[in-house]
């Protein structure tokens, strides 16, 4: 019967270095066989070099996540070494493991650098990387060292020839007009006594770099990458960006974030201080504090070994890596002579050649001028996004991400490496069942979040966009939250997308950081984010902070975004709206739903969401008036879209869903559920039960039809394969998710349209049924501290396992079917509840610990559903094939 807590934290910091808050809270998961364990009080010790105590504050609570910091607050550059024990009422906790907490740089005058950069590099083409070099003393007697740096752009700096952390595409992509991230690394063991040198490359990031479809728009923030750095020892500042550092360019002629890098070998990248290299200029000072940051940074999180080296029909030359990822191509060996070796990177074979059409404007290329020896080469301020797609059913079994080589044509599998790059997230959420197609569905949606969150939340890597698309982050946020702890980087999003709604007068962009004004668009289930999101963050973390400091952008989304009919106070019928984006089966991208009833039934749900944050952060009066604003536009909703009889005027699965899911049903009129999900059902049937929902219906079709009384359909939906199909990309060699269910189509072609992407999380939604209702785990309280386990076995499926290591400690429910048996097994955290609710079983309350139920199972007789047609029409084909 133990308990011990695994991690002790401060707020969403991965490590605790140069913290931005002088009061960061403390949390701790625990793990341990402890039944029914509740901790009821808790000692924080702050203790020195050596472990020995300092102070200790008693608190009798039974918080462990995200608890008030007990002691004095922290200052710039300070040090506290903390550590924990719990009680519970039999049973307490070891202590943890220490935690060093150091503050960083939290005011303007600890920076005593200046910003420095090189000559200016032409306004309108894409600007060369640049090196920094400078000289420092370092006395004998020195312990410890922090350098504290960021760039207006990207950077990769060195110490002694040492590279400083491991981190890429420093500092990362913001709003760069409300933060300016910089980073804080111990450099302790780079420094010796006496000389020392210090050096950076500089490149253009996104900062100056082209962003937007269309050719897009170059330095929206500035046309001049830069360098600020701050290195100290024990405190003291001996070396910083000024006057005295040289510049000078090397190798790099160029790189940029579409395009890619173009790298001369005959160039030296040498770092000797003499007379080539030039007197820097400084810049201004931002207007913006440089602010440490909660998101981890980018980092090379996996190599993938080449699987084929492929000579197509032409004479390309082919690598293919086997998986379609987001990062960059490493040359390992050295090319046989010299002469250009061009790495043109793509997602798509089409009959056995090279398709860059999906592409659009991206360049996708690395080009290496190669004069001789050198040491291989990768790219340092760019990153590319490809994949898979197969011509013939011959050659559907392989799933790649490809590389064209031009230049070296006998190139081995050993002479190149794909290098995955991403968010350096905590993986924390598992699913596996005995379904091979449903498991390799999860795992290209675990491969699409990875690629879609290189610094913040992208629609996709690899083509002229990698744009922060509000829409796509609002409708996958439930599922990404369960895969990953991305909590610090969103929350790091969010205030971008505050400052941008700020800008656009209460407007929540369509993109975040907005590239263009002509993003500034009005517009339901994007716009939504503002609330949505920040309730996903809080329902997974329990961090209400997370409301209040988004609770602003709420209201001013609802009072001055959000474009009103004066008569109705619903959307304004005029204005454009996406709807239900990209469902299939029509022409057009909006899909078949009235677009406007997808944005009032949102206007209806987000306002309800907004009063319900009002009265969590007890803003009474204002949850009062939110909860009249809701009541009236539902009114008005069913005026407008539902008929006397409960049909909607807009008679699509996605509108049906949209209306049970929100529960926008008439108060007085119980009975007008029942008629939707009967109509829901022939809906479903008559499309034979292949997806025909887009960005609004596809998160929510299969929870709407198995929380009323279709599981039965839900799974013959989820296990369909006929395109359009969550399966049908898989069978077809998908190793990540879609944008379109149908980018290539049954023949090997690749889907005409000019938006075709083979790397967009937003349709991986799907996930969260497989994590709520396959597996059958979900948060019932904010932060995991009420848990529901409610597994729903259906399908052809006969076992299932989820996971999540929530904020309190990890959360499992395994099962298995086995003869006539249910077997479940469950795991809850230390401090924790759980709901269990088991088909054909009583609810059962249990604490922590290890649980088994057992019970008779009965498969479901209703699936696989099926639908017939008289006898003088022709047959349908509807067979299910598991």
């Amino acid at each position: 019967m133990s308990v011990d807590i695994t991690r002790l934290s401060v707020e969403h910091h991965r490590t605790a270095l140069g913290v931005g808050e002088t009061a960061p809270r403390l949390s701790w998961r625990f793990e341990g066989s402890a039944r029914d364990w509740y901790q009821q009080a808790y000692d924080i010790r702050r203790v020195d070099d050596d472990g020995g105590e300092i102070e200790t504050v008693h608190v009798d609570s039974g918080e462990s996540v995200l608890v008030p910091w007990p002691f004095a607050p922290l200052g710039s550059r300070s040090r506290t070494r903390v550590k924990v024990q719990a009680h519970g009422k039999s049973v307490s906790t070891g202590w943890s493991s220490v935690l060093e907490v150091e503050g960083g740089l939290l005011d303007r005058s600890d920076w005593q650098a200046q910003v420095v950069t090189c000559e200016q590099q032409p306004f309108d083409k894409a600007k060369r990387p640049f090196r920094l070099l400078s000289a420092f003393h370092v006395p004998d007697n020195a312990q410890r060292a922090r350098l504290y740096v960021t760039a207006l752009g990207a950077y990769e700096i060195y110490v002694n020839g040492k590279r400083v952390g491991d981190e890429v595409l420093a500092p990362g992509w913001t709003q760069y007009n409300t933060q300016l991230v910089y980073r804080t690394h111990d450099i302790s063991a780079h420094l010796r006594p006496g000389e020392n040198w210090i050096g950076a490359w500089v490149g253009e990031g996104w900062y100056a770099g082209r962003l937007g479809f269309g050719g897009g728009r170059r330095n929206i923030w500035g046309s001049r990458p830069a360098l600020l750095a701050q290195l100290e020892v024990d405190g003291k500042v001996i070396a910083r960006t000024d006057e005295s550092w040289r510049w000078k360019y090397g190798s790099l002629l160029e790189s940029s974030i579409y395009d890619g890098e173009i790298c001369d070998t005959g160039i030296e990248d040498d770092w000797k201080w003499d007379d080539s290299w030039n007197p820097v200029e400084t810049l201004d000072f931002p207007d913006v504090l440089p602010c440490a940051t909660q998101s981890p940074p980018i980092r090379e999180i996996q190599n993938i070994k080449p699987v084929e080296i492929i000579t197509t029909p032409s004479g390309k030359i082919i690598v293919d890596f086997g998986q379609n990822f987001g990062g960059y191509a490493e040359l390992l060996g050295t090319p046989p002579s010299a002469g250009t070796i061009e790495l043109t990177h793509f997602e798509v074979l089409e009959h056995g050649e090279v398709n860059m059409r999906p592409l659009r404007t991206a360049k996708c290329r690395d080009v290496v001028y190669n004069r001789g020896s050198w040491k291989g080469y990768k790219p340092k301020f760019t990153f590319h996004g490809f994949r898979w797609v197969g011509s013939s059913p011959e050659v559907h079994r392989m799933t790649s991400r490809y590389v064209h080589v031009n230049g070296w044509n006998d190139i081995k599998a050993d002479d190149i490496v794909g290098i995955v790059v991403s968010t350096d997230m905590e993986r924390v959420g598992h699913f596996s069942s005995s379904h091979k197609l449903l498991n390799r569905l999860h795992e290209n949606v675990v491969w699409s979040t990875i690629a879609n969150c290189i610094s913040l939340p992208t629609d996709c890597p690899q083509r002229d966009e990698r744009l922060g698309w509000t829409g796509d982050v609002q409708v996958f946020a439930p599922t990404l939250s369960f895969l990953f702890d991305g909590t610090g980087m969103l929350d790091g999003w969010l205030k971008d997308l505050a400052y941008e709604q700020s800008v656009a007068k209460g407007v929540v962009p369509i993109v975040v950081p907005s590239v263009d004004d002509h993003f500034n668009l009005p517009s339901a289930v994007w716009g939504d984010v503002v609330a949505l999101l920040p309730a996903v963050l809080h329902r997974f973390t329990g961090d209400a902070r997370i409301l209040a400091n988004m609770y602003a952008p709420m209201v001013d989304w609802l009072e001055r975004g959000v474009k009103r009919d004066p008569a109705t106070q619903l959307w304004d019928p005029r204005d454009m709206q996406f709807g239900d984006w990209l469902a299939p089966q029509v022409e057009g991208s909006n899909g078949i739903t009235d677009p406007h009833l997808v944005a009032d039934a949102y206007l209806v749900h987000v306002t309800r969401v907004v009063a319900h944050v009002a009265g969590l952060l007890g803003y009474r009066d204002d949850q009062q008036r939110f909860e009249a604003e809701a009541e009236a536009l539902l009114a008005v909703f069913q005026d407008t879209y539902i008929t006397a009889r409960h049909r909607t005027v807009s008679d699509t699965q996605a509108a049906i869903a949209l209306i049970l899911h929100f529960d926008l049903i008439h108060p007085d009129q119980p009975e007008q559920r029942q008629v939707l999900v009967q109509r829901l059902e022939k809906l479903v049937t008559k499309c034979l039960w292949q997806v025909a929902t887009g960005f609004a219906g596809t998160p929510i079709i299969l929870h709407v039809l198995a929380e009323n009384g279709l599981l039965h359909h839900a799974y013959r939906m989820l296990q369909a394969k006929d395109s359009p199909s969550w399966l049908s990309p898989v069978l077809l060699g998908a190793t990540t998710i879609w944008e379109r269910w149908d980018s290539m189509l049954q023949d090997g072609s690749i889907n005409p349209d000019d938006m075709v992407s083979f790397n967009h999380y937003a349709l991986g939604s799907v996930a969260q049924f497989l994590h709520k209702v396959v597996g059958g785990i979900a948060p019932l309280e904010p932060g995991w501290r009420k848990i529901l386990v409610k597994p729903r076995p259906g399908g052809t499926i006969t076992s299932a396992s989820v996971s999540h290591v929530s904020p309190y400690g990890k959360v499992s429910c395994g099962w298995a079917i086995v003869r006539d048996t249910l077997k479940v097994e469950v795991q809850i955290p230390p401090n924790c509840s759980a709901v269990v609710d088991l088909p054909e079983s009583p609810t059962a309350i249990v604490g922590s610990g290890q649980h088994t139920f057992s019970m008779a199972w009965q498969a479901d007789k209703r699936f696989p559903p099926t639908v017939s047609r008289p006898h003088f029409l022709p047959p349908i084909t509807n067979t299910f094939v598991p």
